[in-house]
């Protein structure tokens, strides 16, 4: 099997971080692991290191700067045939790397998103704030398709597979969350359709150490015409 490089973006994720690592080592399939963390101020760090040995790449900012710069980082160290993202919380299972490499394997497919919204083990409502961020999701997909002509259900996933030698001929800018809206409008620019597959997902609250707020939407829809329309 190809190469697969996983960047995990990390920040006071000091409760998962040990098992999604874990997670993502057992998992088997021929893969090269670039951490980043993002200035964590709880026990992630030391948590990392433990696992030195079977990381290729470990990376500490000095300050704080968002999930996209944590991925900006991590570009330039990319070996694998494929790259994908993969957060630090627990929510999304490494398992669905299979189903996601099996339909980029296609002939001139280059992208795969693993969409929580298609399949069986979709979102599953807990209260009104996870049915907001649903409603939202909804939103800022849809005003990404119109944009971007695309037909996804889910853009703003965060299992995001690119073929590496596109992936690493785009400049990343978005420092937050806004990364997600550019890498989509970018990879969409170079005339690149999406593929979705359907993931599982696990979603946490607020109070569990969920970080997206609506400022991170603001932003989203804010960089999507950026990307588009007026910087490349």
């Amino acid at each position: 099997m190809k190469l697969l490089t996983v960047i995990i973006p990390v920040y006071n994720e000091s409760k998962t971080i040990t098992k999604i690592l874990d997670k993502v080592i057992k998992t088997k399939i021929s893969k090269q692991i670039i951490v980043v963390d993002d200035c964590s101020t709880d026990n992630s760090k030391k948590k990392i290191s433990n696992f030195k040995s079977k990381i290729y790449k470990i990376i500490i900012h000095k300050k704080n700067l968002g999930k996209g710069a944590a991925i900006q980082s991590a570009q330039k160290f990319i070996k694998g045939k494929y790259t994908i993202i993969q957060d630090a919380d627990l929510e999304y299972n490494p398992n669905d790397y299979f189903k996601i490499l099996k339909r980029i394997n296609h002939k001139s497919i280059n992208a795969v998103y693993g969409s929580r919204v298609l399949g069986k083990k979709r979102y599953k409502l807990k209260n009104f704030t996870s049915l907001s961020r649903i409603f939202f999701n909804h939103i800022l997909t849809l005003l990404s398709n119109i944009i971007n002509n695309q037909r996804l259900t889910d853009a703003h996933t965060c299992y995001k597979l690119f073929d590496s030698k596109i992936f690493k001929k785009i400049k990343l800018n978005e420092n937050g969350f806004a990364f997600c809206p550019e890498i989509t409008t970018k990879i969409s620019n170079l005339n690149v359709k999406i593929f979705e597959v359907p993931i599982s997902y696990k979603g946490r609250s607020y109070d569990e150490g969920k970080k997206i707020s609506y400022k991170d939407g603001i932003e989203a829809v804010y960089a999507l015409f950026k990307y588009k329309f007026f910087k490349n």
